[in-house]
């Protein structure tokens, strides 16, 4: 929901600050000397870029985090450039770098400080968004679901389910590959190939769904290939009774692996990424591979009943599904759907939801 009032907070904000740069002194005669001027320089840029980023999330519901914080801290940025640059013309007045470098620092601790609610609790929208439309042409048609193939090398079980299935439409959970980051440069054989795969089943007329896992980074690049792509929590198909995400936040106690996903999809990261030279960046997601090997297995090694029960009641009268888990579970309204690894692939058709038989993906 549009709500254009969220922004008067950062407008309120900004304004106050043009305001104080345009005095000669500040209210009251108030002086404050080194390093305390510096703190209130942080801190009320921490506040405008926590503000900015309470409307962006609001306002701009297909953008990335990432993307969102880098233009925030970017404008931020700025806003301090330009106030320091702004004291020259005030009598009294004159530009401090260092100020600016406190303002700097004040916009991005405000953005990390928007995370925080993140790490502990349920509330994920923050880190959800979603690009194109939440329905297909044709409800009746079969959909095949798929999660966590973790592909390598070779597709296994996509060509033979394609085979026996042409007319189906496809719905990917996530964990595609055991590491897919979106950046240029990066993208590897069977990453094109499973691409190429999805632009030809567009180009049949199948409906292709991707809904980013753990092991996807910066993917919504990628978006123009399918006609769902989204991250986090609140995807599904409404009126086919569908809800669904990844899985792997779903357990709002694992308060460690929900800090190493907010770090692992950060701006920062990803300016790392685009900047370093591409043999480094490939040595950087080889060693993000190695370790997601081991980061939340002990989340994994027993199924968080309670929490998966809690997630999937969010969703009365829809059938609520995860990949994420490696193993099929059923608790209530909620199904966490087989590991694909080997083709093992769903099937939703006439809200009901089966195994496809291995005759039809190998």
């Amino acid at each position: 929901m549009r709500r254009p009032w969220i922004w008067t907070f950062p407008v309120a904000l900004a304004a106050t600050t043009f305001w104080l740069s345009s005095r000669s002194t500040l209210p009251m005669d108030v002086s404050l000397g080194h390093p305390l001027d510096w703190i209130c320089h942080a801190c009320e840029f921490a506040a405008l870029a926590l503000a900015l980023e309470v409307a962006a999330r609001n306002t701009f519901e297909g953008t990335p985090v990432y993307r969102r914080h880098l233009w925030i801290f970017l404008l931020v940025s700025l806003y301090g450039a330009s106030d320091e640059l702004h004291q020259h013309f005030v009598p009294g007045r004159d530009v401090d770098v260092l100020d600016w470098v406190a303002d700097t620092c004040g916009g991005f601790l405000g953005l990390a400080a928007s995370c925080l609610p993140l790490v502990r609790r349920r509330w994920l929208t923050g880190l959800s968004w979603h690009r194109g439309e939440a329905r297909r042409p044709d409800p009746d048609v079969p959909l095949i679901l798929v999660a966590d193939p973790h592909w390598n090398a070779e597709l296994t079980g996509l060509e033979g389910a394609t085979r026996a299935n042409p007319g189906a439409d496809w719905l990917f959970l996530g964990d595609t590959f055991d590491v897919w980051v979106g950046i240029p440069g990066m993208e590897t054989p069977p990453q094109a190939a499973f691409l190429a795969w999805v632009d030809e089943r567009r180009r049949q007329g199948r409906w292709v769904g991707f809904w980013l896992g753990n092991r996807e980074y910066f993917l919504d690049a990628r978006s123009g290939h399918f006609d769902l792509m989204g991250e986090g929590i609140g995807g599904g198909l409404p009126a086919e009774g569908l809800a669904w995400e990844h899985g792997d936040l779903i357990n709002h106690a694992d308060w460690q692996y929900r800090l190493w996903n907010l770090v692992s999809r950060s701006g920062p990261l990803w300016l790392l990424a685009r900047l370093l030279p591409r043999w480094a960046a490939h040595g950087l997601a080889t060693r993000l591979e190695r370790a997601m090997r081991t980061t939340n297995r002990a989340y994994k090694l027993v199924f968080p009943r309670e929490a998966f029960r809690a997630a999937a009641a969010a969703h009365p009268g829809e059938t609520f599904v995860t990949g994420h888990f490696h193993t099929h579970e059923v608790e209530g309204n909620g199904v966490a759907l087989p590991w694909a690894h080997d083709g093992d692939f769903m099937l939703w058709q006439g809200g009901t939801l089966k195994p496809l038989p291995q005759s039809q993906h190998l």
